[in-house]
């Protein structure tokens, strides 16, 4: 390496005169920039190695970036790039010029020695353009504590520090790309012997309803389901019921590396974005103990009642359920929250009640259709990044009112587009008697006799229609509803499903 080279490759970590004695030089590596531009001069299918992850930003000295932004243009283009056809586009670079100008080039490539290194210096240079993008994060944070106006809360400091950090996080990893059909045929494989060593055969997580996991296989790591339904048709105790069943069959498995896994059910979030946690506390309180919520609330008990409600209250203390009952959430708060409680506490489940109380990150207006499409799209997002299921309820639009049949469809859904399209099941929750009681004709009447059979015959009775389901059939499964305690379970007697 002769004289410039070696000057221009020394960090220049001196002081001027003058300059505060604090100051330091962000984290760089200008060899291993110059090793990498070298080697991809000598041999372009450098580039390929690097290209994934790595881009012009990365690089500390500007010059470097745009040498390598220049070669990669040339190369994702078919043509050569070497110093003499990257020549001409830098002819006039001033910044250039002051290290050598196009002869530069020439002296990159000749100081190459290997193209074996060059991952090794691209995942280099990149984790050194992370940590300089912590020290901005970190700086903007420290600089915003000290400056920020009265309306610019700590809390809203904290939540987009989080949301920053977050998001360099996710750049932070250069893992992806193409995988070998060998890999993902191990991944299958595994799953299902998980599923064969779990009670129950299922691959995904239990529901605690018996046909419905029959038709689903349990809910399944990444999948966006949506439970839909009218106000009064129990989707708030349906979902309710699947996050109980799922955190009291939560078993840890602890592993020789100190990781911990889940064996049976999961460590559940839910975000109750219309109840307080105090009201789905005491619904959970009615389901177990059986004593009706109304009771609860009024204090009207015995006491045998009271002592079914401390047996259940302690039994409920154990679970790992979490709530945040924080209302108006953005999608964005949501999810940092998401990632704070895998991260303290572990998640393997994740309930949204209901989607439409989400707001979308960003000025909409009155597009509530794009908004409710970032909305959608977010939590399958988020389901991927966290590797859970969620589990997102929604309400449904009033045309189901208008139809005999008041069985829900996949256009019922409010703003159903992005909804139907993102989620990879959708659910409706129906109650034949919800419709049937309201229509109870005159006392003493033929007519009210044939209303009573009619509410005998769809007395406790719930359906569970999947209508839309990526990796199985469709169909209604049949369920018993509890109204008193909000309590749906398996329908013991012998019934016929409906299939599509």
């Amino acid at each position: 390496m002769d004289n410039t080279t070696a000057a221009y490759s020394q960090s220049p970590d001196r002081h001027d005169e003058g300059s505060p004695a604090e100051y330091r030089v962000p984290p760089h590596n200008i060899d291993a920039e110059q090793a990498l531009l070298g080697a991809m001069l000598v041999n372009n299918e450098s580039y390929d190695r690097v290209a994934s992850f790595l881009d012009p930003a990365h690089f500390f000295d500007a010059v470097h970036g745009r040498i390598y932004e220049a070669a990669a243009k040339l190369i994702t283009q078919g043509h050569l790039a070497s110093p003499v056809t990257l020549k001409n586009f830098f002819e006039r670079d001033a910044a250039l010029a002051e290290i050598g100008g196009p002869q530069y080039l020439a002296r990159l490539a000749g100081a190459a020695t290997t193209i074996i290194n060059a991952e090794e210096y691209g995942r280099t240079i990149y984790d050194l353009a992370i940590r300089r993008e912590l020290i901005t994060v970190g700086t903007d944070i420290h600089n915003r504590a000290f400056d920020a106006p009265v309306d610019d809360t700590p809390g809203a400091q904290i939540l987009d520090a989080e949301q920053a950090l977050y998001q360099l996080a996710e750049q932070g990893k250069y893992e992806g790309g193409f995988q070998s059909f060998h890999e993902s045929l191990k991944v299958a494989i595994d799953m299902a012997a998980e599923a064969y060593k779990r009670d129950g055969g299922l691959s995904g997580i239990s529901s605690g309803l018996r046909d419905l996991d029959h038709r689903l296989g349990g809910l399944q790591p990444s999948d966006l389901v949506i439970l839909a339904g009218r106000p009064s048709m129990g989707k708030t105790a349906l979902a309710t019921n699947i996050a109980f069943s799922a955190a009291k069959a939560y078993k840890a498995e602890h592993h020789a590396d100190g990781s911990v896994t889940a064996k049976d059910g999961a460590i559940v979030g839910f975000f109750s974005l219309e109840m307080s946690a105090e009201q789905l506390a005491t619904r959970l309180l009615a389901e177990q103990s059986g004593v009706p919520s109304e009771k609860i609330r009024r204090g009207n008990i015995h006491e045998d009642e009271f002592h079914h409600l401390v047996d259940a209250a302690r039994d409920l203390q154990s679970i790992p359920l979490y709530i945040d009952d924080t209302g108006g959430l953005t999608i964005g708060t949501l999810a940092a929250r998401a990632r704070r409680l895998k991260r303290q506490r572990g998640l393997g489940l994740l309930v949204i009640d209901y989607l439409q109380l989400l707001a979308g990150s960003g000025k909409f207006g009155d597009n509530r259709v794009q908004e409710v499409t970032q909305i959608t799209t977010g939590l399958k997002a988020l389901a991927k990044e966290l590797n859970v299921p969620i589990l997102a309820l929604s309400q449904l639009s009033r045309q189901v009112e208008n139809r005999e049949d008041k069985r829900p469809q996949l256009s019922d859904l409010r703003e159903s587009g992005s909804i139907e399209q993102d989620a990879d099941v959708v659910m409706f929750v129906f109650r034949e008697e919800y419709y049937v009681s309201r229509r109870e004709p005159t006392e003493g009447t033929p007519e009210h006799l044939q209303w009573q059979e009619e509410m005998e015959r769809v007395h406790g009775l719930a359906e569970c229609i999947i209508g839309k389901q990526r990796h199985g059939p469709t169909g209604t499964v049949k369920l018993q509803f509890q109204a008193d305690v909000t309590r749906f379970s398996d329908l013991d007697q012998v019934h016929t499903e409906d299939f599509e």
